[in-house]
């Protein structure tokens, strides 16, 4: 059977051209070289290798065997590496799931910051919305969960770092009905106006929404990006986080409007299987810092 030191063997053959060069790069005599590579020829039923006066060259079907040979050589040592990370920790990929309430624009230099120290593991980014964030850390379709909202008795192995609270605004666009009411606005008067909402994704936990009023009509969208797009248009009115609001509300393009019963403030943490104690999962959970660069970075 062809072993990986007979591969090596063939390998050092044709690159040094000459069974006496590659006898005195292994330390051996010239004659134990010409008969390995005589039983691997006789195995295979394949010349790999024309012999000349003092020196070797390939056949066709040596440059093959010798081409394939190398990547198979470099397949090894990959499997061998990578089962010694494995016994390690290693993983080969890490999941990162981003609630919807946090800032898009840190994501680039996560990803950018992560390649540059991994070389061998791959980022996979997915965003979820409200409970469909606890669901993917449950279900193992994330092993880090960054800005999760509220509370799910999930139980099991995960750990939880705050990152503050998400403080929501209603807003809605300059020309809706709305907009001229001065005093604070009661839940009753939202009623004849739509909602603009996100969906959950969870599929198999209780989803949550944020509609303004009980029995509300609801335009559910899948991000905040549509979300304000919609109610800059007029179409609704809807809870935003504060944080992704602010910059419309101060050109103008969105208002906030006070209520009598205004929506509480949602606890906002950093989630992760601690199970699941890789060396990249633990390097992201590090790079990530602690409650108060989580909320500067991610919810400020």
């Amino acid at each position: 059977m062809l072993s990986e030191q007979s591969l090596e063997l063939i390998d050092l053959v044709a690159q040094l051209g000459s069974f006496t060069a590659a006898a005195t790069h292994l330390n051996k005599v010239p004659s134990a070289v010409s008969y390995a590579i005589k039983q691997i020829e006789d195995e295979i039923g394949v010349v790999l290798f024309e012999r000349h006066h003092r020196s070797v060259s390939l056949t066709p079907a040596g440059v093959h065997f010798v081409e394939e040979s190398r990547e198979l050589l470099k397949s090894i040592f990959r499997l061998k590496r990578r089962t010694l990370q494995a016994a390690n920790g290693w993983q080969p990929s890490l999941a990162i799931a981003l609630d919807c309430v946090v800032r898009a624009d840190r994501v680039a230099y996560l990803i950018r910051d992560f390649y540059q120290r991994f070389d061998d593991v791959e980022l996979k980014i997915r965003k979820e919305n409200f409970n469909g964030v606890w669901e993917a850390l449950v279900n193992g379709r994330c092993d880090v969960a960054i800005g999760a909202t509220s509370t799910i008795p999930v139980g099991g192995p995960f750990l939880s770092k705050s990152m503050g609270k998400v403080v929501w605004s209603l807003v809605m666009s300059p020309a809706h009905p709305l907009a001229h009411i001065s005093e604070p606005i009661t839940d009753q008067a939202l009623l004849p106006y739509p909602a603009v909402c996100l969906s959950d994704t969870s599929w198999q936990f209780v989803p949550r929404s944020f509609a303004a009023a009980p029995n509300q009509r609801q335009i559910q969208v899948p991000d905040w990006v549509q979300a304000i797009n919609v109610l800059r248009s007029g179409l609704g009115i809807g809870w935003v986080p504060r944080h992704l609001a602010k910059s419309f509300i101060e050109s103008g393009s969105l208002i906030e409007k006070e209520m009598v019963s205004p929506l509480p403030a949602s606890d906002c943490a950093l989630l992760w299987n601690s199970r699941q104690q890789s060396p990249a999962q633990q390097w992201v959970l590090e790079y990530l810092g602690d409650g108060l660069q989580l909320r500067t970075h991610w919810i400020d």
